[in-house]
């Protein structure tokens, strides 16, 4: 009688293991996104317009490791102050190069015609110099509304970011409202000949990043700006390299542009998920990264991975 009772005992806890192991509750599962190679942290560096200052910034990026998207207005290339047509492939090389209208309108104002054209014909005019598919843009002005933003959603353009500055680092739900985190050095350079208000805007500036630095969650922060605000009278070419040597070189940090980001977070968000959640499926291109309680893995392209 003893020995029977010892051994459904033994097979009652060997059945209450195994259904621990494999067969956990899915609301008690906790999936979280990583970043490539399983980090914690991403940056953006976004540009608009394409002036001929993107020069010194391309180096100073490419010095420090950094990727940018750029976002041009192919009318004005090759015009005074702007690149020409010719170097923008391998000025941009290892960078993201965007829309941001053929002619810089607000496009709030415009007709759907005249929407069209302006996104269209960059694009168009983009990808014939770089040979290579344009997809994300930037609102000039920041200029957009519902209506805009439907017209957009038609032309091939899977993100837009406005000028909408958000102070946080989390992942944008609508990717054609791209709200970015900060603008380069805060509200610096709205605020001519104030240095009282200028060392206020970067000390709210340093902030952020040193917040983001210090975040040990996930955490994105995309920092906008335009490459010409660094010259002139507020020349600002000595704090970007300050901030670059401050954000660089950091192993929890994916530094990454507009485009390559949204396609790592489709890819995720398509992810298929057994019921039980211990078996996902990644049928996209890109390796993936995700935390399933605490426990990192990566889920390679086009595989089917235990989670546990």
């Amino acid at each position: 009688m003893r020995y029977t009772i010892l051994i459904c005992f033994l097979l009652t806890t060997g059945f209450l293991i195994a259904q621990t192991n494999n067969d956990k509750p899915s609301s008690s599962i906790r999936i979280e996104m990583l970043f490539p190679q399983g980090k914690s942290k991403a940056l953006i560096m976004s540009y608009d317009d394409g002036t001929i200052s993107d020069k010194r910034l391309v180096k100073l990026m490419n010095d420090y490791g950094i990727k940018g998207t750029f976002h041009l207005n192919s009318n004005k290339l090759s015009t005074k102050g702007y690149v020409t047509r010719e170097e923008v492939k391998s000025l941009y090389t290892g960078h993201e190069v965007s829309v941001h209208s053929a002619n810089h309108p607000g496009l709030g104002d415009l007709s759907k015609i005249d929407i069209t054209y302006e996104v269209v014909e960059d694009r168009r005019a983009l990808e014939k110099l770089t040979g290579i598919t344009v997809r994300g843009m930037a609102y000039p002005f920041g200029n957009y509304n519902d209506f805009v933003v439907e017209t957009v959603s038609g032309l091939g353009i899977e993100y837009a970011r406005t000028v909408k500055d958000s102070y946080d680092f989390s992942i944008p739900a609508d990717f054609l409202r791209w709200d970015p985190s900060i603008h380069q050095f805060a509200k610096a350079y709205f605020i001519p000949n104030d240095s009282v208000n200028d060392k206020k805007e970067l000390a709210s500036f340093y902030k952020l990043v040193g917040e983001f630095i210090k975040s040990e969650k996930i955490a994105l922060l995309d920092v906008w700006g335009h490459s010409w605000e660094n010259e002139g009278a507020g020349n600002k070419w000595a704090e970007i390299e300050n901030f670059f040597k401050l954000i660089s070189n950091r192993k929890d940090i994916h530094y990454t542009t507009q485009i390559d980001l949204v396609d790592y977070i489709n890819a995720y968000r398509n992810l298929k998920f057994s019921v039980n959640k211990n078996y996902v499926y990644n049928l996209s291109s890109i390796n993936l990264f995700i935390k399933i309680n605490d426990q990192i893995i990566e889920i390679k392209a086009g595989t089917t991975t235990a989670t546990f």
